[in-house]
């Protein structure tokens, strides 16, 4: 089985893709404005690094769809505009807070809502608490996996930061869309939760996506 992962050619994704700390890791790297569909054959499932460009990823939305009703998995991570041509995502904004953790006794918000599911074998919610980018709505027929409680939301709203999406538009496909960005903090030698995650969310992919038959 094969994982593949969309490279948006920064610094952040050379350091997280090829770095010492996670290289190897990738059965298949696809520079993102390159991406042809003849790429994904034979790949089991694609990661959406964060923050690539949203210009190129609406371009290359038909084979991303495509991919996906041909019943391949994409792993969507956040700051990627996805709510602009990933099916079904339906996103937020909200400010981000990235120093919460100095305010003794904060509780930022985070609860996983879905503890029996695969993902967290691996992930935890020392690997989940640091930050987010915006809110998610799971459109029917998808799990919410980490939800934002109405307290720790600005809005008083809650919502999901990490939802897995299967049959997306009645087909085979899957997604897992997420509005965390562990790439860039990763790569940036910034925020070590998000690292942890990155390591995790892989750890995850090899149990899924990557073992042998």
């Amino acid at each position: 089985m094969t994982l593949a992962v969309l490279d948006g050619g920064t610094y952040y994704h050379q350091e997280a893709i090829y770095g010492q700390r996670l290289g190897g890791r990738f059965d298949r790297t696809i520079y993102a404005p390159e991406l042809a569909a003849a790429d994904l054959a034979g790949c089991d499932a694609l990661m959406v690094a964060d923050r690539i460009h949203p210009g190129v990823l609406r371009g290359k939305r038909p084979i991303l769809l495509d991919y996906l009703a041909g019943g391949g998995t994409l792993i969507v991570l956040g700051e990627n505009s996805a709510q602009q041509w990933a099916p079904g995502v339906s996103w937020e904004f909200r400010p981000t807070n990235f120093w919460w953790w100095l305010e003794q006794g904060a509780d930022p918000g985070h609860r996983i809502v879905a503890p029996e599911h695969e993902l967290f074998r691996h992930v935890g919610m020392k690997e989940l608490v640091w930050h987010y980018h915006g809110l998610l709505t799971p459109p029917p027929g998808a799990t919410s996996l980490v939800d934002i409680t109405r307290d720790g939301d600005p809005q008083g709203k809650g919502g999901s930061i990490l939802y897995d999406h299967r049959h997306v538009g009645g087909g085979a496909g899957r997604m897992i869309v997420t509005t965390l960005d562990p790439f860039y903090h990763h790569g940036s030698f910034f925020m070590p939760a998000a690292s942890r995650f990155l390591g995790k969310l892989l750890d995850w992919t090899d149990e899924a996506f990557r073992t042998p038959g």
